[in-house]
């Protein structure tokens, strides 16, 4: 069958194929094939620039037209790619090829040698990959993450002022604000995504063992290492990782997506609180014509982008999980199991993204239900239990604690009625009675900050 979103086995290329299709530039076959083109002209580029002498005669117009191979770049030079590799069983050797038909095609044939001169694939595939990496997270991760802690401040300012029963243990406890609940999920993830941003992007670029043995035994008066180092920072924005085998050592790729994995644990948090939120009727769902929520009861209405993102963002986790714990292990200068788990790398970067925008869309359904929130605060006046002690605490007040430890733990509802019979019966002074009838489950919800 040709592949299409009914036939793709993957539901990121069928069901989900609209939300995931962003990542095509990044991740697809099509994209590694430009990313490698692209860092083989440019490294062709910089060895005019050294210069070596057998490249004095390329001029800056051949450098644009060059760079045109993979500016323009389009599906037919890809799948002439893929037809080269038919014959080498290559894909690095594939691109080599293509390339060296387009410096024939430019007239520049005579310096075709210096194509991934000195190189191995790897010098190759280990910078495509984190250059795809962070291109992909600058176009289409970091906007949508931001869009999505936009909306989160937006309800954090809001719902600032919103008196919200909280729950320890899944039992009533001192009262919060829903504000300050979703600022608590704001902060966690602006802590990571900043931590996300400072992981530098790692790139291997030395040779086939990593010590430049080819480029040296050519070329030994020239300075190789700052040679690379000044390549992969200035031409590709990469950090190089000096001391390497045939590989990178991939430590910091599998901090990136460590730090992938940590930011959707926050929002698998996230969901199932929403999730809980909307069980407690704290949160109605605005009702979508056309849609049906049960294909048995009528009335249902369920929370199924929260639970779309909470099993999206778990399968990218699994995925990150193994991406992060098997590339930094590879036998001796290396094995080739890297590979084939590294082009998997859009994988769970496209499940992300399809739980990103479930979150946005069930975001956008939320309505917030004041009189079940009113509903529960009005119905636990055991909660400032814990006010009125403290408070009992700073009068000298004897065993203020254990007072209301008897007064609460009866078994019976704690009403406004009983709490204030209580307060009554207090031997303190009118002026500090005043101060505990004050407190209520609406009120007594902390500092503002």
């Amino acid at each position: 069958m040709e592949l299409t979103k009914i036939t793709a086995i993957s539901p990121i290329d069928g069901r989900y194929r609209d939300a995931s299709l962003p990542l095509d530039d990044y991740f697809s076959e099509y994209a590694l094939i430009r990313y490698r083109v692209l860092v083989e002209v440019e490294y062709f580029i910089a060895l005019c620039g050294i210069p070596l002498p057998q490249l004095a005669h390329i001029r800056e117009k051949n450098f644009a037209d060059l760079r045109a191979i993979y500016q323009n770049f389009e599906i037919k030079d890809a799948l002439r790619v893929k037809e080269i590799e038919r014959t080498t069983n290559h894909d690095v050797k594939a691109v080599e090829y293509l390339i060296k038909e387009k410096m024939d095609e430019l007239g520049l044939g005579d310096y075709k040698e210096f194509v991934h001169f000195g190189l191995t694939s790897q010098d190759i595939n280990n910078t495509a990959t984190p250059y795809s990496i962070r291109e992909a997270a600058h176009g289409v991760y970091y906007p949508l993450i931001g869009e999505l802690l936009e909306r989160l401040r937006g309800m954090a300012r809001e719902w600032e002022n919103v008196p919200l029963l909280a729950r320890t243990h899944g039992q009533p406890a001192s009262p919060t604000r829903l504000g300050k609940e979703m600022m608590v999920y704001v902060e966690r993830l602006e802590k990571q995504i900043q931590m996300l941003r400072d992981v530098p992007a790692p790139a291997k670029f030395g040779g086939a063992t990593g010590n430049f043995n080819a480029h040296y035994a050519a070329y030994p008066s020239i300075d190789w290492v700052a040679f690379a180092d000044r390549f992969v920072s200035e031409v590709l924005h990469l950090t190089r990782s000096r001391y390497t085998t045939q590989i990178e050592h991939y430590d910091n790729i599998a901090a990136i997506f460590d730090t992938f994995k940590r930011i959707n644990t926050i929002l698998v948090d996230f969901c199932r609180d929403v999730w809980t939120y909307i069980s407690m009727d704290y949160f109605k769902q605005r009702v979508v014509a056309g849609e049906v929520g049960s294909s048995a009861m009528p009335h249902k209405v369920n929370p199924i982008d929260f639970e779309n993102a909470e099993g999206n963002l778990g399968m990218a986790n699994a995925i990150f999980e193994h991406l992060s714990a098997k590339l930094p292990v590879s036998r001796l200068q290396r094995d080739l199991t890297d590979s084939t788990v590294l082009r998997n790398t859009g994988v769970p970067l496209a499940h992300t993204v399809i739980a990103f925008r479930s979150i946005l869309k069930g975001l956008g359904k939320l309505v917030l239900n004041v009189d079940a929130i009113d509903r529960d605060l009005d119905g636990n006046w055991a909660v400032i239990a814990e006010g009125i002690q403290t408070i009992l605490r700073r009068e000298m007040y004897p065993s203020p604690y254990e007072a209301l430890k008897a007064l609460t733990r009866t078994g019976k509802p704690i009403t406004r009625e009983a709490m204030a019979e209580f307060i009554e019966g207090l031997d303190v002074s009118e002026r500090v009675k005043e101060e505990l009838r004050a407190l209520s489950p609406r009120t007594y919800t902390g500092m503002m900050f």
